[in-house]
């Protein structure tokens, strides 16, 4: 419960920052907002600021996959897609509805991770719930992996209910 409170507490913050001069970000890819490593493969965060993307690239990422819809709701970075493409970082979009997240998301979602399977990877959403679910997920169902070690990076996010209890659901 505490660690929701945190991510929509931080995701809030985010938005005063993007609608003021104020600012409380960092230079370090480890202060990009709900930042998780997951593997030496994979990291994943809330929605980065065009800076930030640098950061990711520098850091030899070089696939980006985005499951937030673009929508002020979301803080989305509107021109996302060519900011990453004029930084050559290959761009996946799989806009996922916060209200209703679907079994065709995830398969989508495993797709694009298959698919760039030997590459560095950056998922974000708008604030890393969503992302942090679907990793779950995806660590439980496509790797194997045990319920604690997946457990983990996603109650470090979040606690995640309503649907989205449904969704982590291992079936």
């Amino acid at each position: 419960m505490l660690s929701t409170l945190k991510t929509v507490f931080g995701f809030l913050l985010r938005s005063v920052e993007k609608h003021t001069p104020l600012t409380l970000r960092s230079t370090r890819i480890e202060d990009i907002y709900n930042y998780r490593k997951i593997s030496d493969r994979i990291a994943t965060s809330g929605q980065p600021t065009e800076q930030q993307f640098r950061l990711i690239k520098e850091a030899g990422y070089t696939n980006v996959v985005n499951l937030a819809p673009n929508s002020v709701l979301e803080n989305s970075l509107k021109e996302e897609r060519a900011v990453l493409d004029a930084l050559g970082v290959e761009y996946t979009h799989i806009p996922v509805d916060f209200t209703k997240p679907t079994d065709e998301d995830f398969e989508r979602f495993v797709a694009a991770l298959e698919a760039r399977s030997e590459e560095q990877l950056w998922v974000h959403c708008a604030a890393n719930m969503r992302v942090s679910a679907f990793i779950y997920r995806y660590r439980r169902t496509v790797l194997g992996e045990d319920e604690a070690t997946a457990r983990r990076d996603l109650i470090a996010i979040w606690e995640p209910f309503g649907v989205w209890k449904t969704f982590v659901a291992v079936r």
